[in-house]
């Protein structure tokens, strides 16, 4: 023998056992690597929020929203649609693609450890959020004209990345409610109605009274406002009730999401 002890579990190969941290580092590591080489979703989801910006940013420089001008205005709203797009789209095309092909099942054989791979999702969302509200960063301070102190600058940017979570559980949500084939017109049918009607394409004092009274209920005009909080520009100061709200929609979009897994390890193994 060569000393193995009961201590020093061997994997098959010959190796000691990966430690659970290099699993879920190796995990959301291949995750972002797979999507950041699919150029429609790569490019898409970065590109689609700073060419937002620049039409109704750029283009209105000279106009204000909220008290403070459009261009940083529209950082906390293109911001936030980007965001949201990267963990519905990231989350809700990818759960339900790979449910389709089998690949849950492969998972749920391996070793690996269930929770790896949406741990490895969200660090992928946190990611593209990362590199979305960062490109709109340099956008709006290059181009812009945008100016604000660093601690308002941080505060947004956090404020947009954590944001990302509630959108996750949605995306998760509805990959486990739709198919393959039919999760981005699903998604797109839900996502651009709701961000147009949430204020985060046009400010929502400039949209008519019925769309004004239907935004509290869609869970990105809460992250919306929750980004113009911090720049001193939202429609009040109840900053405590969009965090509430968001919480609430998060549980909500959690238990329909467990709801769908059960059904499905319902169907798959009786």
């Amino acid at each position: 023998m060569t000393g193995l002890t009961e201590t020093q579990p061997m994997t098959a190969a010959g190796g000691r056992r990966p430690s659970q941290l290099r699993i879920y580092r190796t995990e959301a590591t291949h995750e972002f690597l797979k999507l950041i080489r699919v150029p429609i979703f790569a490019i898409s989801t970065i590109a689609f929020p700073l060419m937002f910006y620049v039409i109704f940013g750029l283009t209105f420089a000279d106009e204000t929203a909220g008290g403070v001008g459009v261009t940083t205005y529209m950082l906390a709203t293109y911001g936030a649609f980007g965001v949201i797009g990267c963990s519905l789209f990231g989350f809700g095309v990818g759960v339900a693609i790979e449910r389709g092909q089998g690949w849950m099942r492969l998972k749920r054989v391996s070793p690996m450890p269930p929770l790896a791979y949406f741990v490895a999702k969200i660090a992928m969302s946190a990611s593209f959020a990362i590199v979305i509200v960062a490109a709109l960063f340099v956008l709006g301070a290059t181009f812009g004209g945008v100016r604000m102190p660093a601690g308002q600058w941080i505060g947004l940017a956090a404020v947009l990345v954590i944001g990302a979570l509630p959108f996750c559980a949605m995306g998760l949500a509805f990959g486990y409610l739709v198919g393959p084939n039919s999760a981005p017109a699903v998604l797109n049918l839900v996502y651009l109605p709701m961000a147009f009607a949430s204020g985060l394409w046009i400010p929502l004092s400039q949209l008519p009274d019925v769309v004004q009274a239907i935004a509290p209920f869609m869970p990105p005009y809460h992250l919306a406002q929750l980004a113009l909080g911090i720049l001193g520009a939202a429609d009040d100061g109840r900053q405590l009730l969009h965090v509430g709200a968001l919480a609430i929609f998060t549980v909500g979009f959690l238990a329909v999401a467990g709801w769908g897994y059960r059904r499905d390890e319902g169907r798959t193994y009786g």
